[in-house]
């Protein structure tokens, strides 16, 4: 089986509103694998590599100032994939748009405030976990329910 990491962070909103467990709890429960969890405060210098693309354009101020107004939780899951999974999962980037069931549709009301970043491609993925982790924090491990999961 050809495996994915893919980055997820609970963003700001998400850590104040108290939805760290639900989120997390429903990538589990999609059978994708936890190997790297950390809270932290995003700082200005993370901000900037992290939203690289976005550095030039009118709204990074915004973003950055949001990102960094408060704690956040940074994973990393990792499954065949991985990616796509938590795409589909998180749903459509602006609340109103995105499915009942999804985490953005059950728990996003606003775009500036929509409680998931996730990794838009495998790349991103392994570019973005290795802004937040270094490669000792991020475990290999075998889970027993695999064969549950994967065909």
């Amino acid at each position: 089986m050809a495996t994915e990491r893919t980055l997820v962070l609970v963003k700001p909103d998400g850590v104040q509103r108290g939805l760290v467990g639900a989120v997390l709890a429903r990538l589990e429960q999609r059978g994708l694998k936890l190997i790297g969890l950390k809270l932290l405060r995003m700082d200005d210098a993370l901000a900037r590599r992290h939203y690289a693309e976005h550095v030039d354009k009118p709204f990074f101020p915004g973003l950055r100032d949001f990102i960094t107004s408060g704690p956040l939780v940074a994973a990393v899951f990792e499954g065949a994939n991985a990616v796509q999974l938590t795409r589909n999962a998180m749903g459509a980037t602006h609340p109103l748009d995105a499915a009942p069931g999804s985490i953005r549709g059950d728990f996003g009301v606003d775009l500036g405030r929509n409680v998931i970043h996730g990794s838009d491609s495998p790349a991103s993925g392994e570019r973005e976990s290795a802004l937040f982790f270094a490669p000792e924090e991020l475990l290999d491990w075998t889970r027993d329910t695999e064969r549950w999961i994967y065909e």
